[in-house]
């Protein structure tokens, strides 16, 4: 199966950031031909006792399918770069290959520096536990002390608005407290690189905008943000430049402005089409 090329270098756009244009030390994601693939199961199994009979009897049929291809792009320091693109079309994928969760399939990712993963807010917790004591675990999980941990307590929980649910176990709160305390958490360490999916889309308008503001703020001290979100305008108010995805390739990289105007262009068109196709 032959894979498309698509390579693009964001080594030559940034200004703004770092003392050289040349100077690889100021990366600190470097995405090298990246392509992932997944086996599919394309038998049409009843259950789990279905599926692992067939699979001790080899008679499960695997379709390769490719998430990514070819994915090629370098990250300067204290940079802010957002992956648009449809549902399907990598971003997630892409966002957990750069984290470690995910193992390229061909190509390498390079990354320099400590991460924070805002992917799955809830993916660190322990719901047994409570605010507090959960606090403690995902700063252990970071790397920091229960003293670096009890300094930035108080801000976590004031910032998350938990303040009377800090010894409520975790399995008790909704899905915006969850979300609330994982971005609290994950943006209050000391991490040097951000990689966030959908953090902004809970929540009400106002919390919203508390973390787009806490975000213009690490950005300002030289944090890097990777960043996914379905919203084109909060794309344009945090990231300086943007990838679109497609069926797991980049058809498009620039300015955030440039490529959301293109993106949602494109959404326009499609949907023009698929009206016409149905009347």
């Amino acid at each position: 199966m032959e894979i498309s090329n698509a390579k693009v270098s964001f080594l030559s756009e940034h200004d703004t950031y770092g003392t050289s244009e040349n100077n690889d030390d100021d990366v600190c994601i470097d995405v090298s031909d990246v392509s992932v693939m997944f086996n599919m199961s394309i038998n049409r199994e009843d259950g789990i006792k279905e599926y692992f009979i067939n699979m001790m009897k080899g008679k499960v049929a695997f379709k390769e399918f490719w998430a990514l291809r070819n994915i090629d792009f370098k990250v300067k320091r204290g940079d802010s770069l957002a992956l648009i693109g449809r549902n399907g079309s990598g971003k997630s994928t892409l966002l957990k290959t750069v984290a470690g969760i995910i193992k390229p399939t061909r190509g390498s990712v390079k990354v320099n520096g400590t991460i924070a993963p805002l992917i799955e807010m809830s993916g660190g917790f322990d719901r047994t536990l409570s605010a507090r004591e959960n606090i403690y675990l995902a700063g252990a999980m970071h790397g920091h002390t229960k003293k670096y941990m009890k300094q930035h307590f108080d801000e976590i929980i004031e910032f998350a608005e938990l303040e009377k649910f800090v010894d409520v176990p975790v399995k008790n709160f909704s899905s915006g407290m969850v979300s609330r305390l994982g971005f609290a958490v994950a943006t209050s360490v000391n991490a040097d690189i951000i990689i966030a999916d959908e953090v902004l889309a809970v929540g009400d308008a106002k919390f919203r905008e508390k973390c787009e503001k806490r975000i213009a703020q690490m950005l300002s001290g030289g944090t890097t943000i990777l960043f996914v979100s379905h919203s084109t305008s909060q794309v344009k108010k945090i990231c300086r430049r943007a990838i679109w995805l497609e069926k797991g390739k980049i058809i498009g990289s620039g300015s955030s402005a440039e490529i959301c105007d293109k993106y949602t262009e494109s959404l326009k068109i499609a949907k023009k089409t698929e009206y016409r196709r149905k009347y």
